[in-house]
């Protein structure tokens, strides 16, 4: 009877500690996935925060090659708006070789 308890003794201190390993297996796979989840998603994290920068000086560039683009024609407009002729004021009671308003009855008179 005491050789039997013994042995039932014994049987259930094995079983706990072959429970005990295998849970503590399952903590350490448990803990090499969280670790390798966590690379994976540090990587992507600073995959997406080398995209927005590489966005970021893109729309940079297009900015100062629009602003560029737009000081040169402002440049050329200027340089050609000096040299169009102006448009006659309409002085003088005169407006399309007619005569207008007040200085009409002057011219009349």
């Amino acid at each position: 009877e005491r050789r039997e308890r013994e042995r039932k003794l014994s049987k259930e201190m094995a079983e706990r500690a072959t429970k005990e390993l295998e849970k503590m297996q399952l903590q350490e796979k448990a803990e090499v996935k969280y670790k390798e989840w966590l690379k994976k998603k540090r990587a992507e994290e600073a995959e997406k925060k080398k995209k927005e920068k590489e966005k970021e000086k893109e729309r940079e560039a297009e900015l100062q090659e629009k602003k560029a683009r737009a000081e040169k024609i402002f440049k050329e407009w200027l340089h050609t708006a000096k040299n169009k002729p102006r448009p006659v004021l309409n002085g003088y009671g005169f407006s399309h070789r007619n005569s207008t308003g007040l200085y009409y009855t002057c011219v009349v008179t």
